[in-house]
């Protein structure tokens, strides 16, 4: 069996990843997709923690572009993951593997609480976790979540699992000759405002010295593969 090279990732998914070819909501074809990737990866004996978004049913930033509270809208977006967490959750369970949900936002009879403590407890138990809701604050994208808590759980890795094979310097579909970036410096990625994560994700996984890949999750197996230390994706250190 090939040896993992990472003891311990964060995975973020976006919301829209979970929607398949729908245009709104859960894709059960794809969340058993996922689920099934996961569990290549947890079969590697690899901890998993996983942050996933919740534009697939509600956009704080859309929905406050329209005249909507921003505080409301992001608070609505938080909810949002929750429901995509416990899908999530039911998903993996299914393929015999144990999980915990835990939210941001206090909903005891939902989903623990976010303690780093006791998320890193079930890690190393076997289990993984789900976080949810965000940062808790309006303001703060789930990007910015997932470098916070990839630092709390003392992550070696974050994943950015999304739709295109990576990072270019300019949108592929609309620029045909976009050019594929293998590896950059988040330096750079600030510099060039290259739309990967928003500024303040960016910012805190630089200063955290936390490496990130940026990866298409509809390539079977990228998952395992980046954790098995392939080349997949685009590769952004320090």
């Amino acid at each position: 069996m090939t040896r993992p090279k990472y003891n311990r990732i964060l995975l973020k998914l976006s919301g829209e990843a979970l929607m398949g070819d729908q245009s709104f909501g859960i894709s059960p074809d794809m969340i058993k997709y996922v689920a099934e990737e996961a569990r290549s990866v947890f079969d590697l004996g690899v901890q998993l923690a996983i942050v996933v978004g919740g534009g697939n049913i509600f956009r704080g930033v859309s929905a406050a572009s329209f005249g909507m509270d921003r505080v409301s809208a992001d608070r609505m977006g938080m909810l949002a993951t929750v429901i995509n967490s416990l899908a999530l959750q039911d998903a993996l369970e299914r393929k015999g593997i144990q999980t915990r949900v835990q939210t941001a936002i206090s909903m005891h009879e939902v989903a623990e609480p976010f303690i780093s403590r006791r998320a890193i407890r079930h890690l190393e138990k076997g289990r993984v976790v789900i976080f949810a809701a965000g940062t808790g604050n309006p303001y703060f994208t789930t990007d910015t979540a997932a470098v916070l808590r990839a630092q709390e759980i003392q992550a070696e890795i974050l994943l950015k699992a999304t739709k295109v094979d990576g990072l270019y310097d300019s949108d592929p579909a609309i620029q045909k000759n976009a050019k594929f970036i293998e590896n950059i410096r988040y330096m750079e990625v600030l510099e060039k405002q290259l739309h990967v994560m928003d500024m303040t994700a960016i910012s805190l996984a630089m200063d955290n010295d936390l490496p990130l890949v940026v990866f298409n999750l509809m390539s079977k197996g990228n998952i395992r593969k980046v954790i098995c230390g392939e080349v997949v994706g685009t590769q952004i250190r320090n």
